[in-house]
């Protein structure tokens, strides 16, 4: 099931289809939910940019979680786990609505530098021959 959403902070929205996975599916099943709004405050509309934000920093510290721990952190760690896992700058562009190809090579470049390091430390052994 694909869900259309809006990125870009209304300033230059960018409409992204994107498949929901098997298990946010299955949260979402279990959820009560506004009209075609996944997440609603607690006057049952969307939450305003400002608003979501607030709240998630709002649940975050009821599970006690550290301060560094944001909704924009948790859109980072998704951009960064799809790079690790081999997603390509096209494809981060895609799931996150990024219009220019910098946003997501920073997360390609990254990902890239992390495994080439992993693979370069065998070559610091003394016995490599």
């Amino acid at each position: 099931m694909p869900l259309a959403d809006c990125s870009g902070r209304n300033r230059h929205p960018v409409e992204v289809e994107i498949p929901i996975l098997p298990e946010l599916q299955t949260i979402i099943d279990a959820s009560p939910t506004g009209d075609l709004t996944y997440l609603v405050s607690e006057k049952g509309s969307p939450f305003s940019i400002g608003g979501f934000g607030n709240k998630f920093r709002a649940w975050c510290d009821e599970a006690g979680l550290p301060p560094h721990c944001t909704a924009h952190g948790l859109r980072k760690a998704g951009a960064t786990r799809a790079a690790e896992n081999g997603a390509t700058e096209n494809q981060l562009m895609a799931i996150f609505g990024w219009k220019t190809i910098q946003e997501a090579e920073r997360y390609t470049k990254a990902a890239r530098r992390k495994k080439m390091a992993g693979d370069a430390m065998g070559l610091l052994r003394r016995d490599k021959s």
